[in-house]
Formats: C-alpha cells, structure tokens, sequence
C-alpha cells in the first residue's frame, strides 16, 4: 500500500480537508462546518474524528500516513504555536500539532491559512516550477505569503507575509480594518478597488458604465474590458498603488514570481498590463525580473499547501 497524507484548512465557516497520495496528487476532498461555540473548543475534535472517519473508509492505517498539515486563520510561527490566536473561530494560542496529537499520532505540522495556500501554489498549483514566490491574494482584503528557497517565512511572531498592511498612503483619512490609516488593502483588494472607484465617480461627471449599477472590482474591470475611459483610470490607479508594493518587496525578498490569486484575480492577466508598468519602474533592477502569474489552485490551495507541509 501506498503512503498519504491530510491536507486540513481550518476556516470561519467550514474545515475543508483532502486526503493525497506521497505524489501530491490529491485522492479525495471534502468538508465540514465550523462548530465556533465555546471557543472553537469542537473545531479539532471534529476533524480528527473526520480524517479518523476517511483512514476507515479508505483501509488507511496509522502507519500509512506520512502526516497531516494544518492550516489556520492566525500567525502561526515555526513550531506550530498558532501565537495570538484566530478571532473568527475563538480560539486563544495554543499549539495545533501537540493539540492533534491527542487524537492521532502522527507527524503534524501547522502554518498559517495564507501561506499553507502560498506553499500550495508553488507545490502544485501556479507556482509550480518556481522555488522563492510570494503569493498575493486580492479578495475582500490583501493577504500574502513568503516562500524562499523552499521555505516558508513565517516570521518572529508567526505574522511574516501581511503585505496588505504596508503602508502605502499618508494623507488617507479613512481606517484600514487593522487600526492603521493608508494601507495597500485599502487600494488593492476587492473592496479597495471598489472604493477607488466611488472616488473616482464622485470627482466629477464623466460618462462611464460604472454608473450605471453597484459598483464592485468586476464591474470595474469588466468595464476596462469594454474600453470605458473611466474605469482604466481606476485600474491604473489600483495597479500603481499594487505594482509600488510589489517593487518594495521585490527589492526585499528578490522572488522568481508573484503567484496573484483571490477574487480580483477573476479578472484574468489584464490584471499584469496595470502592474506591471509600476512596478518595473519602482523595483530595484537586479530584482525586476519576477514573472506574475495567475494562481490555478482555487479554494483547493489551503488543503494542497497544508499537505504539501509534510509531504515536500
């Protein structure tokens, strides 16, 4: 018999989990709600009794498992100690392999959500290929994650790869949803774009599709797609403020890629015609040769990366 591994993505509203062979390739996927009561006290429990579920359905032994990955909506640092806990499920610090451990006795090894999906893409997905990547995901906010040379770059704290917090804008009077005033989410993610774009209406009256409904980052770049004037500007704008931060952790990091998912990465690689113009004129030469790709990997890239943590 062959040997295996449990890809675990721990989310606000459901686990998802994923059984692969030694390979990479992955056999099985499936889910489970996050039972969030009494502190998330349930969340572990029940996956063990998940993936202890699936090992009896699949005639899959202890001694079969190469071991599980687990990743989590919090900084988790090199140990696995998720250290400041994760908000969204009520959970306070605590160490995730020891706490799994008392369910099933094999290797576990646990890292943050983001770049669990950063080291999935680079395993299996987008990345594939490339051995230093930083993953940026543009959804409702900025998440990134650090690989290099094979290696994710947790931090001191567990908190490495929060690029959506770099400080971007001085004279920005609105809050970011972390405290700080001015920060790239606030220009590039879903909701960043959105509210460029009602900047951008409210300056003057311009004809402009984007006028003619809610506005969101797709109807924004649906209306690039269709030629309005406008809704360029807008992307032009959103890519000068990503490409800029792009070029400041190029000129860091010196990655071989940016591997771009997340909703905004729907838009396809015209995304890359705005990017990339900053940010070849901001990054530091030696390190302006990065290639941006789109992510491939989906919803799947949690699990993929967690498992890729024991299996790689």
């Amino acid at each position: 018999m062959g040997r295996y591994a449990f890809g675990v993505d721990v989310g606000g509203t459901s686990v998802k989990m994923g059984l692969f062979d030694e390979t990479g390739t992955i056999l099985d996927k499936w889910e489970i709600p996050t039972r969030k009561e009494n502190k998330g006290a349930s969340v572990l429990p029940d996956v063990a009794r998940s993936l202890l579920a699936k090992m009896a359905e699949k005639g899959i032994q202890e001694k079969d498992l190469v071991g599980i990955g687990v990743g989590a909506p919090g900084p988790v640092d090199d140990e696995g100690t998720l250290v400041s806990g994760a908000v969204n499920i009520g959970w306070e610090p605590f160490n995730i392999p020891k706490a799994m451990h008392a369910y099933i006795n094999v290797p576990i090894k646990a890292a943050n959500d983001a770049n669990a999906a950063a080291y999935g893409e680079m395993w299996q997905g987008g990345g594939k290929g490339f051995n230093s990547i930083v993953a940026v995901t543009l959804g409702t906010g900025v998440g990134g994650g650090i690989i290099i040379n094979g290696e994710l770059l947790a931090g001191a704290t567990g908190a490495g790869g929060e690029i959506g917090h770099m400080h971007m804008v001085d004279d920005e009077t609105e809050s970011c949803n972390c405290g700080n005033r001015g920060c790239m989410e606030q220009y590039a993610s879903a909701t960043g774009i959105a509210r460029l774009a009602r900047r951008r209406l409210e300056k003057d009256d311009e004809p402009s599709v984007l006028r003619e409904g809610k506005v969101s980052a797709k109807t924004v770049f649906d209306g690039v797609k269709a030629g309005d004037k406008v809704a360029v500007e807008i992307a032009e704008e959103f890519g000068e403020y990503l490409g800029k931060g792009l070029a400041m952790i190029a000129s860091v990091l010196n990655p071989e890629a940016f591997i771009i998912s997340g909703g905004v990465s729907k838009a396809g690689e015209i995304l890359f015609s705005f990017i990339e113009p900053p940010f070849h004129k901001y990054v530091f030469r030696h390190c302006g040769n990065a290639k941006f790709v789109l992510a491939t990997l989906g919803n799947d890239a949690g699990i993929y990366g967690a498992a890729g943590l024991v299996l790689r």
